[in-house]
């Protein structure tokens, strides 16, 4: 179980307290208007996600970092990155006091809340996206309290459709091989997003230039790779 479930005060309710000005702001982020998905990808604002997990159990998100695509361009201003296992408190006994969580308690709650407000409603994408959305949709969900049902684009498989005639392991570091695009520092999360960032401008040009031009396009690319995958 992820360290941060204790700030929830009962395993029945598993409501976590917010303050009101937290309430607000998601509220704020639960008003924003959904991203038009049939937007020209180059009149879109993409979302890259990476994750790590906190040591071996991979149900724990510890730090994500995240970079936004803009009109097809990496606004490496446009970014972030969260490290929630800097705010465990010191000591993880079963005895430590609510006056002890609170204060991390505190910053694990705000930290999400800027992802939140980092997103907005944009499309997601992520390399292997399933783990990546498992992690980040059970931490909100856990220390938030709210359910994150944003669609998500796996550029795993839609890479593996758009570029049939690359021979790939549908391994990240493999597409970053083929493209001789370096990561500054591998398993680093905001590093690895910004390579992938530079995967998904590939990416957004070979769907343009094969007629899928939106993110919905890219949604239904990877919807029919998993079908025939399914069906091989």
């Amino acid at each position: 179980m992820p360290w941060y479930s204790r700030f929830l005060p009962s395993p029945d309710l598993r409501q976590p307290a917010l303050s009101a000005e937290q309430q607000q702001a998601i509220a704020a982020w639960e008003k924003l208007p959904a991203a038009d998905y049939r937007r020209s990808h180059y009149r879109s604002r993409y979302v890259v996600i990476d994750v790590e997990a906190l040591g071996a159990d991979s149900d724990c998100l510890q730090t994500l970092g995240g970079v936004a695509v803009v009109d097809g361009l990496i606004d490496f201003a446009d970014a972030a990155y969260l490290d929630l296992s800097m705010a465990a408190p010191a000591s993880q006994a079963d005895g430590t006091s609510e006056a002890a969580l609170a204060p991390a308690q505190t910053r694990v709650i705000d930290e999400l809340i800027s992802f939140l407000g980092f997103t907005a409603k944009a499309p997601l994408v992520a390399y292997h996206a399933a783990f990546t959305a498992r992690l980040v949709e059970q931490t909100l969900s856990t220390v938030l309290g709210i359910a994150w049902r944003q669609p998500w684009i796996d550029l795993d498989w839609v890479m593996s459709d758009l570029f049939r005639e690359v021979e790939t392991h549908s391994r990240l570091d493999d597409w970053l091989a083929h493209f001789a695009i370096d990561s500054i520092q591998r398993h680093h999360p905001v590093s690895d997003a910004c390579a992938t960032a530079k995967l998904l401008q590939i990416t957004i040009a070979r769907a343009a230039h094969k007629g899928f031009d939106t993110p919905a396009a890219l949604l239904e690319i990877e919807k029919a790779r998993r079908h025939m995958h399914q069906s091989v």
